[in-house]
């Protein structure tokens, strides 16, 4: 009686029920099911997004940005001086590569280099007055400190611009290397050396930060100093990004 009853229900369920009931997860047996043929199908489709590869590393390539209060932190480390340290890291790549790596020929080219005498290491150009005779050609007159005379020669030797000086009494003529493909691969040599170099200085600025920080333990809970840790590294990783950029400009330069 009762399966008549449904019979006589089934085309308002045909109706309604597709709009409000899903697809159970399990059936029960014990419960009788309407023949397909009678109901057409008005379920609708679920469709499931899923994640790709590529989102998915891009999302786990992501890291949340610490952005601390310099100031509320000041009695374990100022974060101000940790990045003025990081920054003077940078300029002095900047100078090493305005100073070393020129293409132009000028008489500032040669201040840069120290000369180690038995009094001390002075830069060159305090002990010797630099001119530029011509575009292939500086000169060193040594007319004030003659005694440094062998110093100022081996430091030009020794220096990374392959000079290669001539003396005459006190004058010290330094021929400048024509500027050969080679000569602008060497330079690219020479500024990944400093690149690698000023990211050395880099990190040792942020170990010893990292270590004031962690000397500082008694107090404070372990989420402040590692958010602090997190924040020095963060700021490190900037520094880093600007090394690098600085290195690809220079080496479009002098590759020309």
């Amino acid at each position: 009686m009762a399966l008549r009853h449904l019979n006589l229900l089934r085309p308002v369920l045909c109706r309604f029920l597709p709009s409000v009931v899903r697809t159970p997860l399990v059936t029960s047996s014990r419960v009788p099911s309407l023949p397909q043929a009678s109901c057409p199908a008005l379920l609708p489709n679920y469709v499931r997004h899923y994640a790709t590869k590529k989102s998915k590393a891009k999302a786990k390539g992501q890291t949340a940005k610490v952005n601390i209060n310099a100031a509320l932190v000041e009695d374990i480390i100022s974060l101000e001086e940790v990045k003025e340290d990081m920054a003077a890291v940078l300029t002095s790549l900047k100078e090493d590569f305005s100073r070393n790596l020129s293409i132009r020929t000028s008489p500032g080219a040669l201040d840069h280099i120290t000369v180690t005498t038995k009094d001390g290491k002075f830069p060159l150009n305090q002990l010797g007055q630099i001119s530029m005779k011509s575009p292939q050609l500086l000169v060193v007159n040594m007319t004030g400190f003659p005694e440094a005379m062998a110093a100022v020669t081996r430091a030009l030797q020794d220096s990374s611009m392959g000079l290669n000086p001539e003396v005459e009494g006190t004058i010290i003529r330094v021929p400048v290397p024509k500027v050969t493909r080679e000569h602008r691969e060497n330079l690219v040599k020479l500024a990944k050396q400093f690149s690698n170099k000023a990211k050395d200085s880099l990190r040792k600025v942020r170990t010893n930060a990292v270590t004031r920080v962690k000397k500082s333990k008694e107090g404070i809970s372990e989420d402040t100093i590692h958010l602090i840790e997190k924040q020095i590294q963060q700021m490190a990783d900037g520094y880093v990004a600007d090394i690098d950029k600085q290195l690809a400009t220079k080496t479009k330069e002098l590759l020309g």
